[in-house]
Order: structure tokens, then sequence, then C-alpha cells
């Protein structure tokens, strides 16, 4: 129980990353808040950790949203009294070159990508300092790292999470509370199934996604939620502003 007694709170909890860090959390100790844009999905969520016995809310927002934003904090304290661990995990997944991609798709990835981690770092770090410290941690990428081909605006984004992760780690260290990124390469998750299945070619599409990774496998939500964990616990105290990049060996 390493979480015992925390309250946390992650995005995207509806599916893949986000559910797996919201469920391993709960199994951990932890109460959490579970927010998602999708009722049905969150709902989901929330109830297999209330069923297994965990402490749960949820709660709908659209991360790119200020006003939501601030009040899924309302809400965490309104249920729990505090917040413990912030988790910004929310994102999409936008292909296409910089000529591909509109004005419209750019202002949209960046959005739901790197707007809602600002958003959520600004009106989370009051309720964090209201407790004594906490932890943040935020969903970047190796696309943030290295670039990846046909994913401009992708890239630029959760490049964007990286420096904005390590400026926040800087601005609040000497408030207690810690903040982290976590840089998986190509994870299998639902939406990513769906990609590969909807493919002319689903078992050539599968190994190419493998293959990019010199482990020879994709990663799996578990993979990541156990890093989420380790820096999410007491065993990471001594840990703020780093980039902990899960990639199989992509990135080097």
């Amino acid at each position: 129980m390493r979480l015992a007694g925390k309250v946390a709170l992650v995005t995207g909890a509806g599916a893949g990353i986000g559910q797996e860090i919201a469920k391993r959390f709960a199994r951990e100790g932890a109460k959490v808040v579970v927010v998602d844009r999708d009722l049905v999905a969150g709902t989901q969520t929330m109830q297999e950790i209330i069923a297994a016995g965990g402490a749960s809310i949820f709660v709908q927002a659209d991360l790119a949203q200020a006003e939501a934003v601030r009040a899924m904090f309302v809400a965490a304290k309104d249920a729990f009294k505090r917040l413990d661990i912030l988790c910004n995990i929310a994102g999409t997944v936008a292909q296409g070159t910089v000529e591909d991609t509109t004005e419209e798709e750019w202002e949209a990835q960046i959005g739901t990508t790197l707007t809602s981690v600002y958003l959520g770092c600004k009106y989370g770090v009051p309720l964090l300092r209201e407790g004594g410290g906490g932890v943040i941690i935020n969903m970047a990428s190796v696309a943030g790292i290295m670039g990846i081909k046909n994913r401009a605006v992708y890239s630029a984004a959760k490049g964007g999470v990286i420096a904005l992760t390590k400026a926040v780690a800087l601005d609040y260290a000497s408030e207690n509370i810690r903040v982290n990124c976590l840089s998986p390469a190509t994870v299998e998750t639902p939406s990513l199934r769906d990609r590969i299945n909807s493919s002319d070619d689903p078992i050539a599409a599968r190994k190419a996604f493998e293959v990019r990774q010199p482990i020879g496998r994709l990663g799996t939500v578990e993979d990541i939620a156990a890093a989420a964990l380790y820096l999410a616990s007491d065993e990471a105290t001594f840990i703020t502003g780093t980039n902990l990049v899960i990639d199989g060996g992509m990135s080097l």
C-alpha cells in the first residue's frame, strides 16, 4: 500500500494508460479522482475501483478549458478534502506533417496535449500547496525527445510537456512539490489496437510498431503505471524535474 492515505487525481482515466494508473494507484491505497471527457468510460473506471474496494469519484471534463479544469479540482477537494498526487495523462495523437496539419488541427492538438497539462499544473498547484506539497506527473512521449515521422504537432506538444515539466519543477521545488514526466514509446492501448485492426494488413502494422523498439515489443499500460507509481511514491522523494523514458530503447 505505497499510496495509503493519499488522494490522487488522474486525467484521461477512462481508458488506456490513464485508466491503468488510476486503478494501480487505488490498489496501492490512494483515493482516486477519475477524470475523462468520456462519461461512460470514466464512470466505468470509477465503478471498477469502487467494486475492488477503493474510493473514487468521477469528474467529466474538457481539459483544454480552464473552467472545466478549475471545477475538477473543486470536486476533488469537496470529495476528499485534499490532493497529494496529480497525473496529467490525457492527450490525443494527431498524424501529419506541418503541411498536412491545418491551423485548427494544430490548436486542437496543442489544447488537448499541452494546454491541458499547463492548466492542470496551474490550478492543481494551489491544492497541493494546501496539503504541504505533493507530486505532479505529466505524460510526455519519446516523440517529444526525438521527433516522430508524420507526427509534427504531436512531437511539438510533447516536447512542450517535457520543457514545461522541468520549469514547473524548478518553480515549486521549495514548496515540496515534485514534478516529473513520463515518456513512453509505443504502448498497446485500445486506441492503438483500433488503428492496427483498421489497417489493410493488421499483422504487418503491428510488426511495424513492435520493431520501432529495440527490445522488440510494444510497451504495456502496466509498464507505464509501474513507473508512475514509483514517481508518486515516497521512494522517489529526491526526484524532480526528471523525464523518465520508458521506451524499450527507441530513443537511443
